[in-house]
């Protein structure tokens, strides 16, 4: 089966090109771990987990637009959550960019840290794309 790799143009290129942000296998589409940060590649809400889970979510969003999807084709997402006390703030935020009913599968995983000191979150999806494929 064919493979798409694809670097939106409105997400922050991967560090050092070591890796794509999407790839599309038929109807499934797998988003790598996506943080907030700008174009440039700098931490956006340093301190601010909720706004970071916002962010994170836009990036997702227009992943997969990318391949004509919506965050309703997501079956499945693990989030990096940079220590216990952020973990309220991060699923109160993330409940607003989810679709009311038919949540997907969610693992949430607190860690010590992600790439960067100053990240807070990290998000990566798997998606099943409606009729493409």
């Amino acid at each position: 089966m064919e493979r798409e790799y694809i670097n939106p143009p409105d997400i922050c290129p991967p560090p050092a090109n070591m890796y794509h942000h999407v790839v599309k296998v038929g109807n499934q589409v797998f988003i790598a771990g996506q943080v907030s940060r700008d174009m440039e590649g700098r931490t956006l809400h340093p301190n601010d987990p909720a706004a970071q889970v916002r962010e994170v979510w836009s990036n997702i969003a227009k992943a997969l637009e990318s391949v004509g999807g919506t965050t309703r084709d997501i079956v499945r997402t693990t989030t990096y959550v940079v220590g216990a006390e952020n973990l309220a703030e991060v699923r109160r935020a993330r409940l607003e960019d989810m679709p009311a009913d038919g949540l997907p599968t969610s693992t949430t995983l607190v860690v010590a840290g992600l790439a960067a000191p100053d990240l807070l979150v990290e998000v990566e999806v798997a998606a099943i794309l409606e009729g493409n494929g």
